[in-house]
């Protein structure tokens, strides 16, 4: 992920978390904030202990990021959001949590539709 669409400090998460709106599915919840006038998004990706050690953790954070990447042209700018990661991603493959993962962007409204 390049710097721009990366989501860093404390106080961005918790104004996504509390000024935010929330979707779901099974595999991921994600919070979605608008911000005026920004020609690019933010992620921040939070993935709980309950899911596994540090290893597995790092892994699903790192398919996340690069499925982002991979489908940045898609995402709508001017906004940050934050995916949350659920217990069924820890034994998923990385064209299950692409599919899971656009979905959810879909139902945020955050894909750019054609």
């Amino acid at each position: 992920m390049d710097k721009e669409h990366r989501l860093t400090k404390r106080e961005y998460f918790d104004k996504v978390y509390r000024g935010g709106k929330s979707v779901a599915n099974h595999q991921f919840v994600l919070y979605s904030y608008t911000r005026a006038r920004q020609p690019s998004f933010r992620l921040g990706i939070s993935v709980s202990k309950k899911l596994g050690n540090a290893v597995v953790r790092n892994r699903i954070r790192r398919m996340i990021k690069e499925i982002v990447r991979l489908n940045a042209p898609k995402v709508m700018g001017g906004y940050d959001f934050i995916l949350i990661a659920r217990k069924p991603v820890v034994g998923m493959k990385y064209k299950e949590m692409e599919k899971c993962i656009l979905h959810v962007l879909m139902r945020g409204s955050l894909l750019i539709r054609k």
